[in-house]
């Protein structure tokens, strides 16, 4: 496995993503794979720590593979849908990522249908924003 050390905050896109932080994510999926053919399914990698998801796209896929890697890697998980969200009201996304993160959300995965969305609440953050 490499020997690169993940300094990102964010995770928004492949874009600007070095080969090597390519292959270091890949080979940390890769090594990963293997928790989920065990009999109990868990590593403490995130213990202590809460994860939300945030779904402003629908999914069923992508959400309950977030989900699973999320408990499986031991976070508590929260799941948040746009449409049971403040958003139909009007609020924005940098107004919810502040919410989540003033109640100390660790870790936000955002599912949208446009990277620049995504991005755009990661910036005022101190919480690690996921797209999905």
């Amino acid at each position: 496995m490499s020997d690169l050390r993940w300094h990102r905050k964010d995770l928004v896109g492949i874009h600007p993503l070095s080969a090597e932080e390519v292959t270091f994510v890949l080979e940390t999926a890769d090594a990963f794979k293997e928790v989920g053919t065990r009999d109990v399914k868990k590593v403490p990698a995130l213990r202590g720590k809460t994860l939300v998801n945030f779904f402003v796209e629908p999914s069923t896929r992508t959400r309950t593979s977030f989900e699973l890697a999320a408990t499986r890697l031991s976070a508590d998980v929260i799941n948040i849908s746009a449409a049971t969200s403040s958003l139909t009201k009007g609020e924005t996304l940098k107004d919810t990522a502040k919410i989540l993160e003033a109640n100390h959300a660790d870790l936000i995965v955002l599912r949208h249908g446009s990277a620049r969305n995504c991005a755009a609440p990661a910036e005022p953050c101190r919480s690690t924003i996921r797209s999905a």
